[in-house]
């Protein structure tokens, strides 16, 4: 479980996250949601570790962040599993080099087992016969099933994933969706997304906190967002006609 407590963080005098608090529980897929400039990607590169911030607190299963030594910050970083928003793929390697990339980052496995544990998550997420190919000669799609492969393959407590369905084909996101899910169930990994793809909030959204100018205006699940008189939330949320419709039968259905 990861737990966030009156989060502020500021650059010089901009404000950007005001006083955040929420949990992200394991084996359920969370995701942090907002307009852009509302302070999600500040927010998940705080909780990656990668911000400082002016108050509050993160921990991890009990351990808060700020307060610990430098290796014990290393040692929560090597249980962080991080699917970019570009896959982030190294070009001159090969699909099976870059899932084994943080074995060699993070552990002392020999050549054999990093290629055993590779061939593992490849498989689990469908891509037995990949392994030779480079990332140039993957679709969209199989390469962002490669950024999962990687981001899972050093067994991680925690795993984020910044936009996971930037660039792809509505089938295909949705497919990348239930792969996401799957996993975080399978594993019970405290998995955070960033997103703003409403389809992914509907599809798989589990908890989700929305932000709103840095502060949290709403958290809740895919199946109470429909009943939300929060305006703040359907504005962003039934923008489009289509979502309206959809709620709307929501909520004639379950008067």
């Amino acid at each position: 479980m990861i737990i966030v407590e009156d989060l502020h963080k500021s650059f010089g005098e901009a404000h950007i996250l005001k006083g955040i608090s929420t949990t992200f529980d394991k084996g359920k897929t969370n995701l942090i949601i907002g307009q852009s400039g509302s302070g999600k990607t500040v927010f998940l590169k705080c909780l990656l570790g990668l911000f400082d911030y002016e108050s509050g607190t993160i921990s991890y299963d009990g351990k808060i962040f700020s307060k610990l030594s430098e290796d014990e910050k290393r040692e929560i970083r090597a249980q962080i599993g991080m699917v970019f928003q570009g896959s982030a793929l190294f070009d001159s390697m090969t699909i099976a080099e870059n899932v084994m990339f943080p074995l060699k980052m993070f552990t002392k496995m020999s050549k054999s087992e990093m290629e055993d544990r590779a061939d593992v998550v490849l498989k689990r997420v469908n891509l037995d016969d990949a392994h030779h190919k480079m990332p140039s000669e993957a679709s969209g799609g199989m390469q962002k099933r490669v950024a999962i492969a990687r981001a899972i393959v050093n067994n991680p407590k925690y795993l984020f994933c910044d936009e996971p369905n930037s660039g792809l084909d509505p089938k295909t996101a949705i497919v990348i969706d239930n792969l996401i899910q799957e996993i975080t169930d399978e594993y019970q990994i405290v998995t955070v997304i960033n997103s703003h793809d409403m389809n992914s909030v509907m599809e798989i959204g589990e908890k989700i906190v929305f932000l709103k100018d840095g502060y949290k205006a709403w958290e809740g699940s895919k199946d109470t967002i429909f009943k939300t008189n929060n305006e703040t939330v359907t504005d962003f949320v039934y923008s489009s006609n289509l979502f309206k419709k959809v709620r709307k039968m929501y909520l004639d259905e379950n008067q």
